[in-house]
């Protein structure tokens, strides 16, 4: 690639992402539509009546998007999966979907496969013949039950609601599923780091729904539970709509607003508030497709994302440890620094009782403040023009919620320090990466007790960044996957974000581990030139552009980045084109993809390349 070549193909990318900025100066993007939010948001329609034509579409976007094995996964370039079929099997049991017989057989046979061929006809009964016929096929429902669990280990947040689901569509007996502690969120939140509750700490109102649902069909014999839940029932409902947001979607999501109003719906609670802002919410988000997303938009991350990723230029201008300003003929800083500035929460969060200071994902009230998006913005904040005072005091906000977070091993977590030890609340090394970033990039700036706190911060966050990297050199993440690796885990995205350290002055006692890092990137570049998620993984336009931008920091070889850069121009036709790929991980592990992640994480790459 020539120079000329590189400086068009930089163009054109830069173009396609400045195109996809918002009137108000900001981006939204787009995520992907999801077969299991789909499956669980026409179920709740169903149940709460009166809905037929979003029904009828929601069954029809299911029906075009099953995967040709019958399975369905959890977006349509996803391979099929246990979860997400189940669910839209358990979709297909209503009366509306009597015309979709065929669809369903075919979900069958792949779920009997998935657990044993043994069962089968068992499985088939479970689904055709209501309640005596389940009771019949106890074998059946039981290995289903278990498989499900299976998948989500220990933690419940996400099993529980499944088979919750699937007991309500007559596909699985109630004493199959747990009963969630829902007693447990009268209490005041600070007894929950104490409990250790099954469930990560996003998931309070999945936990008092889903737990009533259970507690209303099957209750407990012992009178030692079964008292205090009848106790806690008016309680926790009323927290429950406490902690609803305006728009009526818990965390913007479909899934677990679907959830929280069919579980009230199945406990008699229909005319619930609740149920009724969930239902708003469900109608208002449906696509003109029929599907319906994860979640509404991750408009605050990709924003951020999308700035620094163009503050990665080289003619910008730099000063002494500080980063690069992105130019104002390309941004208005009239919107875009108050915008994000009006994103940083600034009261305690009603779920996760989080302190004020943090960002969320997106920019409506159903988010919740985390360790990825805080950064993200704090980052994005110094990319911009010189910061005024207002700029200053919500970073120095945004870093100190950061310090609070820290865990005692120094790795960050997501959104709480230490609530249950469930992935989300444990440490992760992108997560520490971004924070480590987000600290440097404004300490010169804040006061002296912040100085220090970084500064001790930082020495314990390296430290852990030294003991968590894998033995040949990568790192792990948390909210990134792969799906064409068994075990899953993103290993380019995880070093190329911890690798992105080697701008920070104070980590220079990693640098030996970043030598290690480069190298075995390098030696799992593609003969394509691109990357996967690992080694032996097929490239994307994502993982090149994250191991390209990674190893900008690290001098790659001419040839690797000759190469790299080959299979971008290639797969973006020059920047013109950008099909994504499913990397993401939403809550639960569950698949997205984003369109702008290979148009943001390209333009990246290339101006650090350049």
């Amino acid at each position: 690639m020539t120079p000329a070549e590189l400086d068009k193909f930089r163009a054109n990318a830069r173009a396609a992402l400045l195109a996809e900025r918002t009137p108000e100066g900001h981006w939204v993007g787009e995520l992907s539509a999801s077969a299991l939010s789909t499956a669980t948001a026409l179920f709740t329609l169903h149940l709460h009546g009166g809905h037929p034509e979003l029904v009828r579409g929601g069954l029809e976007w299911l029906k075009a998007n099953q995967n040709a094995d019958g399975g369905w996964g959890d977006t349509v370039l996803s391979f099929s999966n246990l979860s997400t079929t189940c669910l839209c099997w358990a979709a297909l049991s209503i009366e509306e979907a009597k015309d979709y017989a065929d669809v369903a057989t075919k979900a069958e046979r792949w779920i009997t496969q998935r657990i044993g061929s043994a069962i089968d006809e068992n499985l088939m009964r479970i689904g055709r013949g209501g309640a005596a016929a389940i009771n019949s096929a106890a074998g059946a429902s039981a290995a289903l039950s278990k498989a499900i669990a299976d998948s989500y280990g220990k933690d419940r947040t996400f099993s529980v609601p499944i088979l919750t689901m699937l007991a309500l569509a007559g596909r699985m007996p109630w004493k199959h599923v747990p009963q969630l502690p829902f007693e447990l969120a009268a209490l005041p939140f600070r007894f929950f780091q104490v409990i250790r509750l099954p469930v990560v700490s996003y998931a309070l109102p999945a936990l008092i729904a889903i737990g009533q649902v259970k507690h209303t069909r099957r209750p407990s014999w012992n009178p030692l539970t079964r008292i205090p839940r009848i106790l806690a029932k008016r309680r926790t409902l009323r927290k429950l709509r406490e902690i609803q947001p305006s728009t009526g979607g818990y965390l913007e999501a479909t899934p677990l607003t679907s959830f929280v109003a069919m579980s009230l719906i199945g406990a008699g609670q229909r005319d619930s508030p609740v149920v009724a802002e969930g239902v708003r919410f469900l109608k208002e988000s449906v696509r003109p497709d029929g599907s319906w997303p994860i979640d509404t938009n991750l408009t605050t991350w990709v924003t951020t994302l999308a700035v620094n990723a163009l503050a990665n230029s080289a003619r910008f201008t730099r000063g002494e440890n500080r980063s690069p300003r992105v130019k104002r003929a390309e941004f208005d800083e009239r919107l875009i620094r108050p915008w994000l500035l009006a994103q940083q929460y600034r009261t305690t969060h009603p779920f996760t009782q989080a302190a004020p200071g943090g960002w969320a994902w997106t920019d409506l009230p159903g988010g919740v403040p985390d360790a990825d998006d805080t950064p993200g913005a704090l980052l994005a904040l110094r990319n911009l023009e010189e910061p005024d005072e207002a700029a200053v005091a919500a970073a120095s906000s945004g870093v100190k919620w950061l310090l609070d977070l820290q865990n005692r091993d120094g790795g960050i977590p997501t959104f709480c320090k230490g609530w249950t030890g469930l992935p989300f609340d444990r440490s992760s090394n992108d997560l520490t990466a971004h924070t480590l970033r987000a600290w440097w990039a404004w300490r010169d700036l804040l006061q002296p007790a912040l100085q220090q706190r970084i500064d001790a911060g930082t020495t314990r966050a390296i430290k852990y960044l030294l003991r968590t990297q894998n033995p040949a050199g990568s790192w792990a993440p948390l909210w990134f996957g792969n799906q064409h690796s068994a075990e899953v885990a993103n290993l380019v995205y995880g070093t190329s974000r911890v690798l992105k350290l080697a701008e920070v002055p104070a980590s220079v006692s990693l640098s030996p581990a970043f030598e290690r890092a480069a190298a075995w990137l390098r030696s799992i570049q593609n003969e394509d030139g691109g990357w996967g998620g690992r080694a032996g993984t097929p490239s994307s336009i994502e993982e090149t552009a994250l191991a390209l931008e990674g190893l900008g920091n690290r001098e790659p070889t001419a040839s690797v980045c000759d190469r790299a850069l080959a299979y971008l121009d290639r797969a973006t036709a020059r920047g013109t084109r950008f099909p994504p790929s499913p990397i993401g991980f939403y809550f639960a592990n569950l698949w997205y993809f984003e369109k702008l992640y290979p148009i943001i994480f390209t333009v990246a790459a290339l101006e650090r390349v350049r």
